[in-house]
């Protein structure tokens, strides 16, 4: 175990692999939470010794029972608590007395029923802390193991699932008994099966580490309702899936978010919460679904079946109209249709008859029995260019489901290739699909609808392949700077910089700036105005004025002393016109900037995953477009050109009739600036760079305005 999964053990070994177990306040009342986590502990048949604790049986199902958990003669390893949340924390101090360390606390009426629960999941915690015990809940359904060496069901669930490599964990029980119900009717075995409820102790991060070295889980299905760590979810499931090639599956709700504040900058007006967490998953390598059945549609297809090595397929069909269209969804999805060699080609025209179609999607026709099938996923299987097959199969009255299905499993057993079939239909082809889930066949109603699942994991596959590493530093920074300023603006009270200080800062982290100077008076504008060099730009600066074009705030082509000193005059009377109440700290003058493409960039703190870093079209019609792409910070150079890559900003980039190339390579450079920026100084709340204007290749970028809001210290 790897020092960091170390770090998140939290006794979770005990939890899954007791020797001995106690349920706390059970009684002998079937139907009941109580009542029926004992029955369901001794059903599963546990691997070790089980104590019933109950103040008012002597015994329960024929094993003694013990007043409280104290009184036990023997030490015990795992205590499941099952009382009232009135009395968890006087069981949980029992325990912590008996000197047990792992605890699942089952009872609801804590944080998720208001301030008098919370108070009493705090007073659980505390009770936890002091006798270095780990606990899973409360509010939960329980805890699953069906490894046979635990056999551990301390869960209220009917029934015990089949054994599997399929691991599920929950924030809703609710969630989870529909889970096991949907998973038993289509012989889904799991690993293990967590219901973590309010997780005041042991989170979905603890377990993801815990479930990276278990050698009994292959995939990790995740569903959560909240992210309180987002940035600790991110590393873990970036650990779990480069370290041990283990899939990530998450359904998180809460897609939409209603009455959101406004941002006072474009980038945190741009950054909805639940598109963030997209932009979080896909870096990390998570794979997000919408549904339990698309969730396990994907986790079927990679726990059961060999990780195809192309996305090129082989389809095989005795109807030709659901070939077409699983054509076309593959197509659609980004697959291929393998090419047959000539030798794969004969062989099915050998195979197969006349009328048969043998190129690929390959026809065996509406009469075909299972050796027509068989020839031609053997033929398939040994082409080179095929990477897997999709077996289709539509109920004929000549066609001999379960022989076909039976045939399949066994060809698919000879291979190194994934198989994945679809019998339509539903009462003709039951008994079929039964011996293909029983045989670990991936098996979908629709065959389009093996095409996602097929191509999620061999994207996944490449990722992890790939090794892409997010972690990237510029050594020619110097924060020291940046320290400084944004101290002096704690010290100040200041949530926001006026642009010459946000370019302070911004330039020690080597983005490209303009030389600039900040005027008093009409007289320093002429002067500093001369010394820049023209064409120069003016800004009006002041703490109450975001949007300095809103108010006449700028003014562009100033090519003289004499315009400088008009100018000064002229934004500060618009300024007061529009504001009169905002208080100018002087007029910013920099070199204009040569005529380029305009974009944005800029730093959103979100409060679930932190810094994220946002790239698009600039300009004044930022908002309106909304041409922009996210990354959470820290952002590698490969990264930053792939969020240039998403946004319609990179066809101007790239040159569009006649236009020349834009330097691209800075703009990414720039982007991994800002994220060490990020990263180093969490305390930026906002920043924008908009615009900043991009140059022909091998020109640079320069930034033209720049706005940083800081968080409020507390």
């Amino acid at each position: 175990m790897n020092q960091r999964s170390f770090i998140h053990s939290k006794n979770l070994q005990t939890i899954f692999y007791p020797k001995s177990v106690a349920i706390v306040g059970t009684n002998k009342v079937k139907g009941t939470v109580p009542g029926d986590i004992f029955t369901n502990i001794l059903g599963a048949e546990l691997n070790g010794i089980v104590y019933p604790v109950s103040p008012r049986e002597s015994f329960i199902s024929g094993v003694k029972a013990y007043r409280y958990v104290i009184d036990i003669p023997d030490p015990v390893d795992l205590a499941v608590i099952v009382f009232p949340s009135s009395v968890c924390n006087m069981a949980l101090e029992q325990c912590g007395q008996k000197g047990i360390k792992a605890v699942i606390i089952i009872s609801a009426g804590f944080k998720e029923v208001g301030e008098k629960g919370l108070q009493k999941e705090k007073e659980l915690i505390e009770i936890a802390r002091k006798y270095d015990m780990s606990f899973i809940g409360p509010n939960c359904l329980g805890v699953i193991n069906t490894d046979p060496l635990s056999r551990l069901n301390a869960s209220f669930a009917r029934k015990f699932p089949a054994e599997g490599n399929i691991a599920f964990l929950s924030q809703s029980g609710a969630l989870c008994t529909a889970v096991l119900d949907y998973a038993q009717a289509k012989n889904i075995g799991f690993s293990k099966f967590v219901s973590f409820g309010n997780k005041a102790d042991i989170s979905e991060i603890d377990l993801l580490y815990y479930l990276m070295d278990d050698d009994q889980t292959k995939v990790i299905l995740l569903y959560l309702e909240e992210i309180t760590d987002g940035q600790g979810l991110i590393k873990a499931a970036q650990d779990v899936i480069q370290k041990s090639h283990k899939p990530v599956l998450i359904i998180k709700s809460g897609r939409t978010s209603a009455g959101a504040s406004a941002a006072a900058s474009h980038t945190g007006s741009l950054a909805g919460s639940d598109e963030i967490c997209d932009v979080a998953f896909r870096q990390a390598g998570i794979i997000r679904c919408d549904n339990i059945e698309e969730m396990f549609n994907i986790a079927i297809a990679y726990a059961y079946q060999p990780i195809p090595k192309s996305d090129k397929i082989a389809i095989i069909t005795n109807a030709g109209g659901p070939g077409v269209l699983t054509t076309d969804a593959a197509i659609k999805s980004g697959l291929k249709l393998a090419k047959f060699s000539e030798e794969t080609t004969l062989i099915l025209k050998r195979s197969l008859p006349a009328a048969a179609n043998i190129k690929n999607p390959v026809d065996v026709i509406g009469d075909a029995k299972a050796d027509r099938y068989i020839a031609s996923i053997t033929a398939a299987m040994n082409d080179k260019d095929v990477g897997s097959i999709i077996v289709i199969l539509t109920p004929q009255s000549m066609t001999d489901i379960e022989t076909i299905a039976k045939e399949i499993a066994v060809a698919a057993k000879r291979f190194d290739k994934p198989v994945y079939a679809s019998f339509m239909g539903e009462a003709d082809v039951a008994a079929g699909i039964r011996i293909l889930q029983n045989h670990h066949i991936p098996h979908y109603i629709l065959p389009e609808s093996i095409c996602n699942p097929l191509v999620t994991i061999y994207n996944f596959n490449q990722k992890i392949r790939s090794g892409e590493n997010r972690e990237i530093e510029n050594t020619d920074v110097n924060a020291e700077i940046v320290e400084s300023v944004l101290l002096d603006a704690e010290r100040d009270n200041r949530t926001y910089l006026p642009e010459y200080l946000s370019v302070k800062v911004i330039e020690a982290y080597r983005l490209p700036v303009i030389e600039n100077r900040l005027a008093k008076s009409d007289n320093e504008a002429g002067v500093f105005a001369d010394e820049i060099g023209f064409p120069v730009v003016m800004k009006v600066m002041s703490d109450d004025i975001i949007h300095k074009y809103d108010v006449g705030g700028i003014i562009l082509n100033i090519n003289s002393k004499e315009e400088a000193f008009q100018a000064f005059k002229t934004i500060n009377e618009q300024v007061k016109k529009a504001m009169p109440e905002a208080i100018i700290d002087g007029i910013y003058i920099a070199k204009q900037i040569p005529k380029g493409t305009e974009v944005i960039l800029g730093i959103k703190k979100d409060p679930s995953f932190g810094s994220v870093i946002m790239f698009g079209l600039g300009g004044i019609f930022v908002e309106t477009f909304k041409d922009v792409s996210f990354r959470v910070a820290p952002v590698s150079k490969m990264e930053a050109l792939k969020m240039i890559n998403e946004t319609n900003a990179s066809k101007l980039l790239a040159g569009v009739r006649g236009m020349p190339e834009m330097d691209i390579e800075s703009i990414a450079d720039a982007i991994t600036r800002l994220s060490q920026l990020a990263i180093n100084f969490p305390q930026i709340s906002e920043l924008d760079i908009n615009p900043m204007i991009v140059l022909e290749k091998g020109k640079g970028s320069f930034v033209a305005d720049t706005k940083i809001i800081l968080q409020k210290s507390t």
